[in-house]
Order: structure tokens, then C-alpha cells, then sequence
């Protein structure tokens, strides 16, 4: 099941699974207080998140997470369709996301192309990819 969840589910689940080394505040962004946070549950168990920041036609989706015992069984895959959908339905002609780089092959199946703008932060190299409906 999908279904909206708070920002401090998000942050939850961001800092266990993206950067559990790091200071919990390091895992919130601007924007989260009136971004919309998406979580698929099983059996009533939050595994995924993904947050979605909408402005004018343009949709940004940030901070896409799955519990590690979960990967890889095509929940995130469901959540991110998912999100995609409700970026369309909110009117975005355009939605992105700053990819890790050795992640870009999983958003190209969802229709997403890489751009020129690539950089590194926190020891990690980063691809904006992007989408148009």
C-alpha cells in the first residue's frame, strides 16, 4: 500500500537508510515542510519513501529510500511509478532528481534521461536526470 506519510516518517527512514552516520539533521532539506512524502507499506511495515517537490510545471523527487532487506524486490520500483504518476496529476510537464551516478540504469527504466550536470556531494558522485510528459 501507498499512501502519504509525514515528513518525520521521511526523516526516519532517510537517516536509517541513506546516512546513518551522519547527525539526523543532516537528512531534512528545505522544502520538506510542504513537500508531499510517500510510503509503501507491507503489512503495515513503512520499507520505502520518496518525497516530491512541486513548483510550477516542474516536479523534483528527492531523498527516494528502501530499507536494505527490501531492495531489489521491486518496491521501490512501485513507489516510483507511483510518484510519478502524481507528479503528472499535479500538472508537472517536467520531473527530476539528482541520481547517484551508479544508480542512473534504474531511472532510465522509468523514462529517465541523464543531463550534463553531474557533482559530487558527500563523497558521492550525483547525475540530474530528468523526465517530460
Amino acid at each position: 500500500m501507498i499512501r502519504k506519510i509525514t515528513q518525520e516518517e521521511a526523516w526516519n527512514m532517510r537517516h536509517k537508510v541513506m546516512w546513518p552516520d551522519k547527525p539526523f539533521d543532516y537528512i531534512k532539506v528545505n522544502g520538506d515542510d510542504t513537500a508531499i512524502h510517500y510510503g509503501l507499506f507491507r503489512d503495515n511495515k513503512l520499507i520505502s519513501v520518496i518525497s516530491l517537490f512541486l513548483s510550477d510545471k516542474e516536479a523534483q523527487f528527492r531523498k527516494f529510500a528502501t530499507l536494505e532487506e527490501e531492495q531489489g524486490k521491486g518496491y521501490g520500483s512501485q513507489l516510483l511509478n507511483y510518484t510519478l504518476e502524481q507528479a503528472r496529476l499535479f500538472g508537472a510537464e517536467r520531473v527530476w532528481c539528482n541520481a547517484r551516478s551508479n544508480k542512473n540504469t534504474f531511472y532510465q527504466k522509468f523514462g529517465l534521461n541523464e543531463t550534463a550536470s553531474r557533482f559530487t556531494k558527500g563523497g558521492k558522485d550525483y547525475v540530474i536526470m530528468e523526465v517530460f510528459f
